[in-house]
Order: structure tokens, then sequence, then C-alpha cells
């Protein structure tokens, strides 16, 4: 039995999917209800700079989403999927989330809209009924295709088409005002009793009727060819919307004086040539609005659902046969629902213009990081100046603030809130995006303004990177606990997994380190592993440090861990000498093998010789790297310092007032206790009180297998230190 083959669902071109439903979203009810009184106010330049100012923002948006969908296979959820693919998931659905709550009850609004024009013809029905009945209209539409809702509004854009010729006939049925003026008064609107206004508030009057720039790439997964239609529909819908709007403005300030123009809404339809036709057109303008808005949210939810990052996904990225998300569909009337239940939206509309403003700015700053990164990947068909998603992505902003500053506010912390809580989700994203590039930029733009300021590293930004060699998976669970300790939080790790000669070894070591490198991330510290491939491990470790002396961010601390096989021990004396000819600080680890780090709370601090006249040159000799490491570790296990100073026999000694001036300078924690000995360091050594851990200066002419014996004799495990000569406990 053969298993049904799911009919593919159909798509749509540039005409059905992009210009179409644009340019109805745009020439909505603010151009037959609020064009006249936006003129009234601000005169025909005012009015007109209105428009252009608002037209900058969306087109700029517009040219933005065009290059980005010529450069990317953009997929469903329109502008969720393009800042998806840029930044990530976490601020794709950021954005996503309350884009679509936005879209969602927008229809609320369209039909709040319809039923105004209506009441007009029936004054005495309820609103509530007209509501219910404008929305059932709506949905039956939709649900019974999205095909046969575009085809719907071929009808409505014709009726449009119908009431703006009836708009502009006016002009010659009319007595015109030929003392009409260019530059208004601002007198207010009938509302606040003409008390006065400003440019600014008839701005944000007039807004939202440019703000259809997405309803074309909404249907981005419904679209034959998004990259191709996008770009053509929406751009070619922005110049011929904006080119109706200007010329609305000319025919507003002919056909009434200004007085007229603030105090009668309906000037448009009361002067057109047929006004039932314009009324028609108002309504048609608001249903093609709440009809584009309903098909198109249902298709944001969809996307978010696809990627996993609202709860149910699978039920939201479920679609019918017919390739329809009625699931989606269904939650969106809900939300619609919701929305016409407040029977007001006056509270919540300023809240959905600020989401619509937040993505268009986010569209305008994807393009802006695309092109600021010049990648290779970043070839787009069609190439806009850097200076256009800038405008765009500062216009969204500060109209937002205009518009009203609070709720702005309160927008943007809103989509903070739903970044923060998908990041702790942990969303699996199986595309790639531009994130990296961006942090590999500023990576590389930090990396050369350091170096203009100082080619040499600064000790005061030394921290502890560690190379650390690995030739079996003892060398590093001997040393885990002890590596956690120092490189925590800032530090970084770089394994080199140098095998020696035993097949069966090697085997075990190059599964062993993946777990390892796991272990280290999840504890967030950073880490990154590699194999060297020689048959000397003395030679391929040499050549490593030379190598990674190219590199800015190097490691600069050997860390060695020891054991009990003498063979091995001896094998890597050469490299310490090494290390120091090629300016790495060397750290060895030998671990006294029945107590390894103990309680992990109490560490000795033994500083050898010490110059006579190092409070005149701070020069602490080779102290450095042992005392910097010993803060590091007592500050994560929050253990306790004993610091001992060991007088050498023979020369001048250091007092206990040098010690507290050395505890003082070095800013050692104030419970540090503070101790002078004199004496040989093998003989002194095993008098001290007991610790969890040593760190001595590693001598040079110590030998590992001395050091181990160290280790052996006091039964403390202990950590040995050179200096680099880039680390410095004084700074």
């Amino acid at each position: 039995m053969t298993e049904a083959v799911k009919p593919e669902r159909e798509k749509f071109g540039t005409l059905a999917g992009v210009f179409t439903p644009t340019v109805l979203t745009i020439l909505g009810v603010i151009m037959f209800i609020r064009q006249p009184w936006v003129v009234g106010n601000a005169g025909v330049i005012g009015a007109a700079a209105i428009v252009l100012l608002a037209v900058t923002i969306t087109l700029t948006t517009a040219l933005s989403l065009s290059t980005i969908t010529t450069n990317v296979r953009i997929g469903a959820g329109g502008a969720f999927s393009l800042i998806s693919q840029s930044l990530g998931l976490e601020i794709g659905g950021a954005i996503g989330i309350p884009f679509y709550f936005s879209q969602a009850i927008a229809v609320a609004m369209y039909v709040f809209g319809f039923r105004e024009g209506l009441a007009t013809i029936f004054p005495d029905a309820s609103a509530v009924v007209m509501d219910a009945g404008i929305f059932a209209l709506v949905m039956a539409i939709a649900f019974i295709s999205t095909s046969f809702a575009f085809k719907i509004q071929y009808v409505i854009l014709g009726v449009i088409a119908a009431s703006l010729v009836c708009i502009f006939g006016a002009l010659f049925t009319n007595e015109l005002n030929t003392s009409f003026e260019w530059f208004g008064t601002y007198p207010g609107s009938p509302e606040n009793g003409l008390s006065g206004s400003s440019f600014w508030v008839v701005f944000a009057v007039f807004f939202p009727a440019v703000t259809g720039v997405m309803a074309g790439a909404n249907m981005s997964g419904d679209l034959t060819n998004p990259r191709t239609s996008i770009p053509r529909g929406t751009i070619s819908a922005v110049i011929l919307t904006t080119i109706i709007y200007l010329l609305l403005c000319v025919v507003a300030a002919l056909l009434a004086s200004p007085q007229e123009l603030v105090s009668n809404y309906n000037v448009f339809i009361e002067k057109s040539l047929f006004p039932p036709l314009v009324l028609a057109g108002l309504l048609g303008a608001t249903l093609s609005s709440a009809l584009g808005s309903f098909v198109g949210a249902p298709r944001i939810l969809l996307a978010l659902g696809q990627k996993n990052i609202l709860p149910r996904s699978d039920l939201l990225s479920a679609t019918s046969a017919r390739g329809e998300p009625n699931n989606a569909m269904f939650i969106t009337a809900l939300v619609v629902v919701l929305g016409l239940s407040m029977r007001s939206l006056n509270a919540i509309a300023p809240l959905i213009t600020m989401f619509f403003m937040i993505t268009y700015a986010m569209v305008n700053i994807v393009a802006l990081i695309e092109q600021g990164l010049a990648l290779p990947s970043f070839r787009p068909s069609l190439r806009i100046s850097i200076f256009v998603p800038l405008v765009g992505a500062v216009g969204s902003l500060t109209v937002m603030f205009i518009i009203n500053a609070f709720v702005a506010l309160m927008s943007l912390v809103l989509i903070v809130v739903f970044y923060f809580f998908l990041v702790k989700k942990h969303i699996p994203s199986v595309a790639g995006d531009s994130r990296s590039g961006l942090f590999t930029s500023l990576a590389e733009w930090a990396t050369k303004k350091t170096n203009d300021l100082s080619p040499k590293r600064e000790a005061r930004a030394w921290r502890p990177d560690l190379l650390v060699p690995v030739t079996a998976p003892r060398d590093i669970r001997n040393s885990f606990k002890l590596i956690e300790s120092i490189v925590r939080p800032k530090g970084s790790i770089k394994l080199l997994a140098v095998p020696e000669n035993d097949r069966e070894e090697e085997e075990r070591l190059m599964n062993f380190l993946p777990d390892v490198v796991r272990k280290f991330r999840e504890i967030n510290i950073p880490i990154s592993s590699t194999r060297i491939q020689g048959d000397d491990v003395v030679q391929s470790l040499g050549i490593s440090m030379q190598a990674l002396n190219a590199a800015f961010f190097k490691p600069n601390t050997l860390f060695i861990s020891m054991d009990s096989d003498t063979q091995r021990t001896m094998k890597y004396d050469p490299i310490v000498k090494l290390a120091a000819a090629y300016h790495y600080g060397v750290a060895v680890y030998a671990p006294f093998a029945n107590t390894g780090l103990a309680m992990e709370n109490n560490i000795t601090l033994w500083i050898t010789n010490l110059p006579a006249n190092w409070k005149d040159t701070f020069d602490i000799g080779n102290n450095d790297l042992a005392i910097l490491l010993t803060l590091l570790i007592a500050k994560n296990w929050g253990g306790n310092i004993r610091m001992i100073i060991v007088n050498t026999p023979g020369e001048e000694p250091i007092v206990p007032d040098d010690a507290e001036k050395l505890r003082e300078i070095v800013r050692l924690p104030r419970d540090t206790v503070m101790e002078v000995v004199t004496g040989p360091l093998l003989d002194v050594v095993p008098k001290a009180k007991l610790a969890d851990l040593n760190v001595f200066s590693l001598q040079a002419d110590s030998t590992l297998q001395s050091i181990a014996a160290i280790a052996q004799q006091t039964r403390i495990s202990a950590l040995f230190c050179a200096d680099s000569g880039n680390e410095s406990a004084l700074v």
C-alpha cells in the first residue's frame, strides 16, 4: 500500500504575495480620515515633510530588508527569519514573539476601524455584534485558503483605486481653496478642543500609516522566490504609496480650508465625486489590513514553532494537508478575540507600534552588521550604501522615543526579558549565523588597538592562559582541580595532545580529551585542544611553543603535571628550559599521590632569593608568577595564605618589617600570615606547618626529579613556578 503524497501548498509571486498586501496595508484608514487632518495642522510643506520623514524610515528598512533577502535563503517568518539567521535564534525569537503579538492584536485594531466606517451606515447597530461579524468574515476568508484571501485583496485593491479616483476627481467638482497654508500653525484636533499640537505629535499620528513594509516579508515561507519577490514587491509598493500620499497632501489643501481640515475627519469622503465609493475604500482598506495581518501573523507563529522557541512548538508548527498553518491560525484567532474583548486598544496601541519599530530597527541593524563585517559570504544582488541601514536604525529608535519614551523603554525591557528567557532554553540552532563573524571582527579590532597602544603585552593585563601538554589521561586527572583553580574565571586553557609511541595509549588519550574539554566548558572555562603529530615529545612541544608565539591570543604559562614515572619526568626537563627561552612562564605541579590537594584550604607560599634592594627597584626576582598563582588559587578555594620568606645564609637578611611591606605592596589578603625564616630551603620546608599546597619559585638549577622529591619528602603537593618576565605581582 503506497503512502499518500502530501500535496504541495500553493506558492505566490511578487504581485500577489508582496506588492498587493504591502500596498493595501500602507493605504489604510489613516489615508482616508487622518491625511486631511495632518495637512490642516502642518500645512502642505509640513505634511509633505512628515510623509517624507516617515517614508525615509520605512524605505531604508525596505532597502535593508531587500539587500539581506538577496543574500540569504530566507525561511518562513519574514523578519524573524532574517534576524535569526544573522544574530541567532535568541535575538530573533526575542523580536519575533512580540512582533507576532503586534501583528495579531493589530487585527483587532483594524476591525475597530472597519466598524467605525460601518457605523456611518448602521448607526444604531451594536458595536459588539459588528466587531464579531467583521472578525468572523476575516476568519472565514483566511481559513478558506490563503490563495482565496489574496484573490479577495485584488477586489479590495480595485475598490481603493476607484476611491482614490473619486478623491482626486473632487478637484473638478468643488470650489478650490487657493489660499492654503504652506506651513501650518498646528491648531490640534477636535478631541483636545483645538488647543494646539506640534510637528512630532502630528508625525506620531501619521506614522502608523506607513508601517506596512513587512506585510510581504511575513509571507516569505509562501513565496515562490522570496529572494526576488520581497525586494521588488516591497520597494515598488513603498514608492507608489509615497507618491500617493504626497499628492493627497496637495489635494487636501485644495479641497478645504485649514480650519475645516482639522475639525472634520471626513473631508475626503464628503467632498469626493462619489462618497459611498470612498467609504467603501475606507472599509476595504481596513478589511484588507485586518486580512493581511491575520494571514501574516500565523506564519510568524509557525516559524517560531518550527525553531522550537515557544512551548508546544510541535503543535504550532503543524500544517494542514494543504500546507496551511491551521493551528497557528486558531491560536492567533484567540489572541485577536482577547484584543477585541478589551473594547478599546488606546492603551496598548502604542506598544504595538513600538514592537513594529523595534523590528524595523533590528532589520536595519542586521543589514548594518552584515555590511560592516564585509565577509565574503555577504554578496547581495541589491547593494546599498552603509548609510541606508544606519539612517533606518537610528530613525526607528528615535521615532519610538518621540512617540512615547516610557512605552518605548518598557518595550525594550520586554525584549530583553524575552531574550534572557530564550538564552536559558539553550535552543539548538541548525544553521550558523553572523555572530561568530561579528565577535571575530570585534576581537580583531581590539587586537589592533592593543598593538597600537603597546606591542608588548602589559603586565597589568596578565591573566593565566595555560598551555598544557598531555601525553596520557593521567596528566589531566592528576591536575584537573588545580588547573580549574588557576584559570577561573578569566583564564583559558590550550591542551596539546602529544601522544608517545604507544598506539593503545594514544587511542585512550584521544577518546579522553573530548570529555575533558566538555567538563571545562560546562564550568565556563575557555578551552581548546589539538593533537601534535611527532615522534619526539620535546621537539613537538618546542615547535608548538615557537608557533604559538606568533599568535596574539597566545598562552603565557606552560603547565606540567608530574607523576611518579621517573623516565617521563626526565623528558620534561628540556621543555622547561625551552619555555624560558620562548618567554613562557612555567608551572610544574608535583602532587603527593596519597593526598592530592587535600582540603583545598591552606596554601603556603615560599618566597626565595628576594633581592635585597627590591624596595628600590620593585623587582622581587623569580617570585611574581608564584605569588599571582597563589592569589588565584586562594581566591577560588576561599582559602588562607601563609607567606614564608626564606633568608639564604650569607646574604643580607629580610626583616619582618620588609615582609609586611611586601604584603602591602602585593596587596595580599588581610588575614595572610607572614613569616621570615633562615636556612637552606630543603631544611626549613619540613619544619613548616602543614598545608594543602606548597607554592615555590622554580630555580634555574632545579630538575623535575628534584622537584618530585620535595613533594615526597614534605608529603604535601607542590606547585613550582618560574617567571616569564611578562608578569608582575606588584602592579
